[in-house]
């Protein structure tokens, strides 16, 4: 009889442990199976917010990258406000942005040339165009200044280089501020390519600036890139500044969805309205203080 017990007992307690051990293997798998369930929710969600994101293309002159402006404070400044929306930043010279507007390839547009900006808008290419912000437009030139052109009033500092056959630079890239160049010669009536030291780069505003470095010529220039780009350019000095004729206006514009049905309509009028909100504004008119002592540009949106 004892050892009928002893075996009952023994038994008892062997289908014991094989009960708990069943009951622990369905609770792992439980555990298994509602984490497998929470990373999949994690991953499907992970999945959803890429798919979400969208590329907003922001076609615009070099001064805004040049001077740091787009890379150092707009853009991270919009992507973190707008995570689902990345800017895909095309810099060229204001003629191929607006250009790129007129063909739908461009969502945004942030340009300097007004009378063009006003062409592409009367043409319903382009929407909802709003002042951003100014600075201005400078000579600067070689520091012995060989044309004694320092200064002079804008027309009368043009007039002096053509009459010495001074190296001009000219950045001959449709930009802003090429055609600023060139309302500057016909107001001046004169033709820029009669001094055989009429030279034209095809390139950006930085670039520009280091090729009159490198040839002791002046240049017309933004004053943010100048700043930017001042120490690399010993041997330059402002020539020409202070003229009323040379204020450098910029405005943002939507690239019109109702004429280029590709374009993204919406992030396209997010990003001009952040350019002309309150913060963003305060935030333009600091930029470069730190830097450089002033800031590069000024803001201007009501």
């Amino acid at each position: 009889m004892k050892k009928f017990n002893r075996f009952l007992a023994v038994s008892l307690f062997a289908l014991l442990l094989l009960v708990l051990g069943a009951c622990g293997n369905n609770n792992d798998a439980a555990d298994k199976t509602t984490d497998n369930k929470d990373n999949q929710t994690e991953q499907a969600a992970d999945t959803k917010e890429k798919a979400e994101t969208k590329d907003l293309i922001l076609a615009t002159t070099t001064s805004t990258q040049d001077t740091g402006l787009l890379d150092e404070l707009i853009i991270p400044m919009f992507e973190e406000q707008n995570p689902n929306i990345n800017v895909k930043t095309i810099a060229v010279g204001t003629g191929q942005a607006l250009e790129m507007g007129t063909k739908g390839e461009a969502d945004v547009l942030l340009v300097h040339a007004p009378a063009s900006e006003e062409e592409i808008v009367a043409s319903g290419d382009a929407i909802n165009r709003q002042l951003v912000m100014h600075n201005d437009f400078i000579i600067v030139g070689p520091k012995d200044d060989p044309a004694g052109i320092k200064g002079l009033a804008i027309s009368e500092a043009f007039a002096k280089i053509m009459s010495e056959n001074a190296v001009f630079v000219s950045r001959g890239d449709d930009s802003g501020t090429h055609k600023k160049e060139l309302e500057v010669w016909k107001k001046a009536n004169l033709t820029p390519t009669d001094n055989a030291s009429y030279l034209q780069t095809g390139q950006g505003m930085g670039a520009t600036l280091q090729i009159a470095n490198e040839k002791s010529g002046y240049t017309l220039t933004d004053r943010g890139t100048w700043l930017a780009q001042e120490k690399n350019l010993t041997n330059l000095q402002i020539s020409v500044e202070g003229d009323e004729e040379l204020k450098n206006i910029y405005h943002v514009m939507q690239v019109n969805p109702e004429k280029h049905d590709k374009v993204y309509a919406e992030g396209a009028e997010k990003f001009v309205d952040f350019m002309i909100n309150n913060d963003t504004q305060k935030a333009i008119g600091e930029f470069g203080k730190d830097k450089y002592g002033q800031a590069l540009f000024f803001p201007d949106a009501k």
